[in-house]
C-alpha cells in the first residue's frame, strides 16, 4: 500500500486526508473545527481528546465560548502539518460522534 503514495508528495497526501474531514478548515499550518455542543459533551470530548493527544504526543488547543467548542490542531509557527496531527483530527471526529451520538 505504501507504494501507491510513493509518487505523491507528503503535502498532497495530507491535503487529500484533510479533504475527508468535513467541518475542518485549514488556516495556514493549523486546522480548526468549531462544534456546537453542551458543557457535558464538551467535558467528555476534552477527556477523550486528551487520551488520544497524549498517545500521539500532540497538544491541540481546545477552548469553550458560549455554546461552542473551538479546536485547533497544528503548530501555527510555520511548521507543516504532520500525519499525526491529521490523525488526531480524525480521532477528534470519532470522539465527537461518540459524545453526541451522531
Amino acid at each position: 500500500m505504501r507504494a501507491l503514495f510513493r509518487s505523491r508528495t507528503k503535502r498532497d497526501y495530507l491535503s487529500d486526508a484533510l479533504a475527508l474531514l468535513s467541518g475542518w478548515t485549514r488556516e495556514g499550518e493549523q486546522i480548526r473545527r468549531t462544534l456546537l455542543i453542551d458543557e457535558s459533551q464538551h467535558a467528555a470530548l476534552t477527556e477523550r481528546v486528551k487520551v488520544v493527544a497524549d498517545a500521539l504526543h500532540l497538544r491541540p488547543e481546545i477552548s469553550r465560548s458560549a455554546d461552542r467548542t473551538l479546536i485547533r490542531v497544528g503548530h501555527g509557527d510555520d511548521e507543516p502539518l504532520s500525519e499525526g496531527e491529521v490523525l488526531l483530527a480524525a480521532r477528534i471526529e470519532d470522539a465527537y460522534r461518540a459524545v453526541t451520538g451522531s
